[in-house]
């Protein structure tokens, strides 16, 4: 496992998605946020859940996606209807 596998919700599914969406580092993730990152990965893993964003986010924040506060959860879910 590389540096992504690392951070908070990535495990080894995530970071193969990750990476094949084209990052590589949690300094590339946190430079495109969580959102940005969702977009690539969707591209190439066209049935990535609300859950990834979440755990994507959360990797961002370096916190647990459950330690992600509500508000901001709202914000991923209007996000992730709107694609």
């Amino acid at each position: 496992m590389g540096e992504l596998s690392r951070l908070p919700n990535i495990g080894k599914a995530a970071e193969r998605s990750l990476e094949n969406a084209g990052i590589f580092t949690p300094e590339e993730l946190r430079a495109l946020g969580s959102k940005k990152a969702f977009w690539r990965v969707k591209s190439v893993e066209p049935g990535a859940c609300l859950n990834r964003l979440y755990a994507l986010e959360g990797a961002v924040q370096d916190v647990r996606k459950s330690e992600l506060s509500e508000e901001k959860k709202k914000e991923l879910r209007e996000f992730f209807n709107s694609m």
